[in-house]
């Protein structure tokens, strides 16, 4: 009996392995049951699933993750009202000097595209865009699906003579940091008038809050065009176009489009601040990204940032077998061992915060 009962303790409390956490041998799991974190919408269909499964693992806990962009989630890091913060678009420089807890660290946790979803009756299959047109129609200089541009990127296609609607995002978007990242990569005009970031000052449209509001302003508007994490136009049953990548070959935004996109960008910086946009190569889809778990290098609460640590662990090793189904594209092997170091930069006093192997 007292064997039996010394398995069920060890088995209680994991054994002697290294669980799906990453705890080491004989550590013991943090008192700390419950997170909370902020910011993007292009991984909530991802986060959503891992974190419905992550309060059931080795030193799992729950997390109360708020999809409310990747603005919205930023602020509230450096405001302290949330443990981590999730944005598409790495934290600028003067993001990063607000920062009251000394240094933020960037944790690549997840891979997917943006499509260019549209309304457009008696259209079958999917239009071909070029940044080009894509770039004329939100700087309001491309107003009718029928502009020459669009007909000669589209032979043999009958296009209506209808008003464009340009749809975009109203809050602080990731999205929006890749999306104009990549009409700034693709057209000087865009650049020099308009330019990136996860709020710019758009020059035409209609905005819709997060991702879901520009799908559902997509689908209820008749001629309008909207840039949509891949997940969301799919769910939604939007049409999306191809778009011409820099090899000057129309690709449909997938999961092979991303991952390739990401494999050909090699300029990496060491506090993996970067983006991945009009990559070169024959299959990459251009209008791609990582998306980041953003949380403070030096834990004040040492309980909970070990906490914070294991759910890291977790999302980027086992979270990321939920990636493919919800059409996010699993971490490839070079950037998992780029965030494991991140995570393992984490202190919790004089200590790392990561205890695992």
């Amino acid at each position: 009996a007292a064997a039996l009962g010394l398995v069920l303790i060890l088995a209680a409390c994991g054994g002697s392995s290294t669980g799906s956490s990453g705890t080491s041998s004989g550590s013991s799991c943090p008192s700390t049951k419950s997170l909370t974190g902020a910011g993007s919408t292009f991984d909530n269909p991802l986060f959503s699933k891992m974190f419905s499964v992550y309060p059931s693992v080795k030193c799992g806990a729950n997390v109360n993750y708020q999809s409310v962009g990747s603005g919205a989630g930023i602020n509230d890091l450096l405001n302290h009202i949330v443990d981590f913060g999730a944005t598409d678009t790495p934290l600028t420089d003067a993001q990063l000097a607000k920062s009251t807890n000394g240094p933020i660290l960037h944790v690549p946790v997840t891979l997917g595209a943006v499509a260019m979803s549209y309304n457009l009756s008696g259209v079958s299959g999917h239009l071909n865009l070029t940044g080009d047109i894509i770039a004329g129609i939100y700087l309001n200089t491309i107003n009718t699906w029928d502009d020459p541009k669009i007909k000669a990127a589209n032979p043999g296609v009958a296009l209506p003579h209808q008003t464009i609607t340009p749809v975009h995002r109203s809050d602080g978007s990731g999205t929006t940091g890749i999306f104009t990242h990549y009409l700034s990569a693709v057209s000087p005009d865009w650049a020099s008038k308009v330019g990136a970031g996860t709020t710019v000052k758009w020059p035409t449209g209609v905005g819709g809050k997060g991702n879901a509001g520009v799908a559902a302003a997509v689908k209820s508007t008749t001629g309008s065009i909207g840039y949509v994490e891949l997940a969301y136009v799919l769910s939604n049953n939007l049409s999306y176009a191809a778009v011409v990548n820099s090899a000057g070959k129309p690709v449909l935004p997938s999961l092979d489009g991303a991952k390739a996109d990401a494999a050909n960008v090699t300029n990496i910086p060491p506090d993996l601040r970067f983006f991945i946009v009009n990559a070169p190569g024959a299959d990459s889809y251009p209008i791609s990204g990582f998306s980041w778990v953003v949380v403070y290098k030096n834990q004040t609460n040492a309980d909970k940032g070990k906490a914070i640590a294991n759910m890291l662990w977790w999302m980027i090793h086992d979270g990321q077998q939920y990636s493919t189904p919800l059409n996010y594209v699993p971490l490839p092997s070079a950037i998992v061992t780029k965030s494991e170091a991140q995570v393992k930069a984490m202190t919790c006093g004089s200590s790392p915060c990561y205890t695992g192997s």
